[in-house]
């Protein structure tokens, strides 16, 4: 069963907390996809700048125990968007799919493009991209815990969707396929092999955040993640930065590939647990000390664009997904 896993990621599945408060001027609108890949839940922040050019897209997705007003909360970004001016999904995990709302990415068939929970909130995307003004070469995924090891799984699985990733404290794709491997990655840390990708692109830049503390899920597993992503596009060179920020000391590793251009970044804040660094202690998971992940994933999406935006668009053209935007 899932207990001794979710356990760990949910203890708050339950508790109510307070809804995300727009910045001064933005909407965050409730919407619902439905369509050929099933049904999900959403929220959209359009920030008061939107007028009807194209605007970056971020995807955020939630750990286990929250929702998008909880994780929109926490981890601010909807006031960043405002101030840098992008549109950012929140897609929720619903208690049928699981009972914890974790996305499930320790599941085999969850782990492959066109099927499961990856074409369920790619679908959420191109809904947003069909009814908003969307850059197509600038969309980005990122997530907390099981959230962030579902955007990992996004990125490699849609890389002509998905122009970076940003994981906090999350897995490699392919680190567990069912409850128990689950277990032991997040207890011991995960030698994930991945499963093809099924896209002839190559991978994405990835932007990882790791607490040394973390006791939920071990903090080798966000080694893995940089480690899958350099391995796949050749990266050939490497610095490191160490630093305080916040109150908490922090090391930066950069990987490089041809021309400079990064590849992936690797935060590792230390003394800190299981929680979203530079958050809001109003949300759940959240530390608010350290780096302010946010605004790092921010800076590190915003200067990577699409090499395959011919390819994005395409997608976005013949999509079977497209649903209906119910509010």
């Amino acid at each position: 069963m899932l207990h001794t896993m979710l356990d760990a990621w949910s203890s708050l599945a339950l508790s109510p907390f307070a809804p995300a408060r727009s910045p001064a001027g933005g909407e965050f609108i409730s919407l619902r996809y439905h369509g050929e890949a099933g049904s999900l839940r959403y929220k959209l922040f359009v920030p008061s700048a939107y007028g009807g050019e194209a605007l970056p897209l971020v995807v955020m997705l939630h750990g286990g125990g929250q929702d998008a007003d909880d994780f929109a909360l926490g981890t601010g970004m909807n006031a960043l968007a405002e101030e840098l001016g992008c549109l950012v999904a929140w897609p929720e995990q619903s208690a049928s799919a699981n009972w914890g709302r974790c996305w499930n990415w320790f599941d085999d068939a969850h782990h492959h493009r066109g099927k499961g929970e990856p074409a369920l909130i790619a679908a959420v995307t191109l809904q947003v991209m069909a009814g908003y003004a969307v850059d197509p070469a600038r969309v980005y995924v990122a997530g907390l815990s099981a959230g962030g090891a579902m955007a990992v799984i996004l990125a490699r699985t849609y890389p002509d969707l998905f122009a970076a990733a940003g994981c906090h404290s999350g897995l490699a794709h392919g680190s567990a396929t069912d409850c128990h491997g689950a277990t032991l990655a997040m207890r011991d840390g995960a030698k994930a092999r991945a499963p093809a990708c099924g896209c002839a692109l190559a991978g994405v830049p990835v932007i990882v955040f790791h607490g040394d503390l973390d006791a939920t899920v071990h903090p080798d597993n966000s080694l893995g993640v940089v480690r899958q992503t350099i391995d796949s596009q050749a990266a050939l060179s490497s610095s490191t930065e160490t630093g305080e920020r916040g109150g908490r000391g922090f090391t930066r590793h950069v990987h490089r590939g041809p021309a400079g251009r990064i590849l992936a970044e690797h935060w590792t804040v230390h003394g800190v647990g299981h929680a979203w660094s530079g958050g809001n202690r109003r949300g759940s998971y959240t530390e608010a000390g350290g780096p302010d992940a946010s605004r790092e994933m921010l800076r590190f999406f915003l200067r990577q664009a699409n090499r395959h935006p011919d390819h994005a668009a395409r997608l976005f053209s013949a999509s079977p997904l497209l649903g209906t935007a119910i509010a």
